[in-house]
């Protein structure tokens, strides 16, 4: 049995679905799908689930909706008439709009239960799609499909009771339509995963029955060395391992949310990342463990938007406790952190700048200082990350020396190296005006 999840351009309009529809049923073994919402159809275009927020946002303002509704409907219609499926799908999916909007709710839950429309409605059209051409197929809800997560608003994770739930779905007759993104918790409340969740839940599914493949169909053929947006026509990358693709994917690489592959790590089920668009390509597997290669480096990804927190304290290193109340200052401010490379008298914290408004920024500081008595404090923006990733890296001579020389080569300060015990990545900070030749110059030292 085959898991089929198919992302947000997969699901943008009626053509792209009827590429679905061609991919599930050249496979029998493709019995359970797991669907996005609508997303862009051309570069200019809305995703569905930006609209659907945008009409929350205004609804919770006491703003007109009826401009975001028409957007919303229009899509929905577009697709139909496409598929020549019945309207009353559509007029369905406007009622159910309309019956959230009206409801007693607290605003954050219709928010979480207005996001979930893109998800649940592209589910309902696929599957009514795949009836209408002569196929054995049906939407099942993730609540009766067994769904259960925890009470958590717009970062929902899932509860170990949905795993025997849901390999009942193993029983079912024909296709298995079920849309991604959200859950429910114990008491029935909708909960959405944090954005990007539907690879979440394809993840949870292929874990729950036990699937032999998990297929994510995207608009690429495969996984790349490297952003493609940096280095033209970059080499596919054909194997990883799941703690390689988990690394990948925190640091910048966008085929997956870097959670989602969790489920399926942990139930040893494979992975393969598929082209909706050329679905014979052969496109990357990830798997739980490979066979060691000599050149261990698999791929190199990046992220911008960080800060550091320098801290300098002389005889650091005797005073017990003193990382600890660090953290503990940022934990009660309610920023987390990245990295947290330190020294003798010294130390990093590595966050990201969207956790840091001027306001907090000026409390962390006036705390560390009252708190912990540094003899130096600075916050410095403008960071990049870069992630040197493969299994193995930590027993194979050399690549920190090659990382370091090919930065040097291309005129980057290396502002901070970490890699402690980890034989899966290196990371690099460096500043983000930098990272396009760092990026290239890494890239013709490690794949030529």
């Amino acid at each position: 049995m085959k898991v089929a999840k198919f992302g947000g351009t997969s699901a943008a309009s009626g053509e792209q679905i009827k590429k679905i529809k061609s991919i599930i049923t050249s496979d029998p073994d493709r019995k359970i799908i797991v669907v996005s919402a609508p997303g862009k159809r051309f570069e200019a275009d809305s995703k569905v689930t930006d609209l659907l927020i945008a009409l929350g946002n205004a609804a919770f303002a006491n703003e007109p909706v009826d401009e975001w509704m028409e957007k919303i409907s229009n899509r929905f219609f577009a697709i139909s008439e496409e598929l020549q499926i019945p309207k009353s799908v559509v007029e369905e999916i406007e009622q159910t709009i309309k019956e959230i909007l009206s409801s007693n709710l607290p605003e954050h839950m219709k928010m979480d239960a207005l996001k979930a429309v893109g998800e649940d409605s592209s589910a309902k059209l696929i599957s009514a799609y795949l009836e209408i051409s002569g196929f054995q197929a049906k939407y099942v809800n993730p609540k009766d499909a067994g769904i259960i997560v925890s009470n958590e608003p717009g970062k929902a994770k899932i509860l170990p009771e949905s795993l025997p739930l849901l390999a009942d779905l193993r029983e079912e007759d024909g296709i298995i339509v079920i849309p991604g993104f959200f859950g429910y918790t114990k008491n029935g409340q909708l909960m959405t995963f944090p954005r990007g969740g539907s690879d979440i839940t394809g993840s949870i599914v292929a874990a729950g029955v036990k699937a032999d493949l998990y297929e994510n169909f995207t608009d690429v053929n495969s996984v790349y060395t490297v952003n493609p947006t940096i280095v033209q026509n970059p080499k596919e990358i054909r194997s990883l391992t799941y703690r390689e693709m988990r690394e990948l994917s925190y640091a910048g690489f966008s085929v997956f949310h870097d959670e989602a592959l969790i489920p399926a790590f942990e139930e040893k089920i494979p992975v393969c990342i598929k082209n909706t668009g050329n679905p014979k390509a052969p496109g990357t597997m990830i798997v739980a463990d490979k066979k060691p290669q000599e050149k261990c480096v698999v791929g190199i990804a990046s992220d911008t938007g960080f800060a550091s927190l320098y801290i300098s304290k002389y005889l650091m290193n005797r005073e017990v406790g003193f990382g600890r109340r660090l953290l503990q200052i940022l934990e009660e401010e309610d920023v987390s952190f990245e990295h947290a490379p330190s020294g003798i008298d010294e130390m990093s914290v590595i966050i990201r700048e969207t956790q840091l408004t001027p306001n907090k920024e000026e409390t962390l500081i006036r705390r560390i200082k009252s708190e912990l008595s540094p003899d130096m404090i600075s916050i410095d923006h403008n960071f990049a990350m870069i992630m040197v990733v493969g299994e193995g890296m930590k027993n194979t001579i050399g690549i920190a020396n090659k990382a370091a020389a090919a930065l040097s080569e291309a005129n980057v300060n290396i502002e901070m190296i970490n890699q402690g015990s980890s034989e899966v990545s290196m990371m690099f900070g460096i500043k983000a005006d930098k990272l396009h030749q760092a990026i290239q110059s890494l890239y013709r030292t490690y794949f030529g």
